[in-house]
């Protein structure tokens, strides 16, 4: 077995409409097709690949420490992104990783999720009004 990409990540949740919304206004995600299972939820696609699953269910998840620290997504356009979370007022932190110096925009989801959204090293941004984590 040879592994190729990661497929998708699945989220349950309690709060599914501000979840898709989130996904789809923040990320620019699209919800799309879903096979019909007996429990509600949503796809959210990223082109032609269903990346984020959410699953509904009647209370929030409980744990005392994630075991999931936070997924990632590769982007372009790190600017723009970050005018786009300043308009829709949502909440972030920037990181420089190490010797790569790929630029990574740390946010959180509704529920509390963990998200990075990570750009190259040649996207240019003012990163001085934020704080790396």
């Amino acid at each position: 077995m040879t592994l190729q990409r990661l497929d998708h990540v699945n989220i349950r949740t309690a709060h599914l409409p501000a979840m898709v919304r989130f996904y789809r206004d923040i990320l620019g995600l699209e919800p799309g097709a879903r096979p019909p299972f007996d429990v509600g939820g949503a796809w959210l696609y990223l082109g032609d690949q269903a990346a984020v699953h959410l699953v509904e269910v009647a209370r929030p998840p409980t744990a005392r420490t994630p075991r999931l620290e936070h997924f990632a997504f590769m982007a372009t356009g790190l600017a723009r992104f970050l005018a786009h979370l300043r308009t829709h007022g949502v909440a972030y932190e920037i990181a420089i990783v190490p010797d790569v110096n790929n630029r990574q925009v740390h946010l959180s989801d509704p529920d509390g999720n963990h998200i990075e959204v990570q750009f190259g090293s040649e996207e240019q941004a003012d990163l001085s009004d934020f704080p790396a984590t």
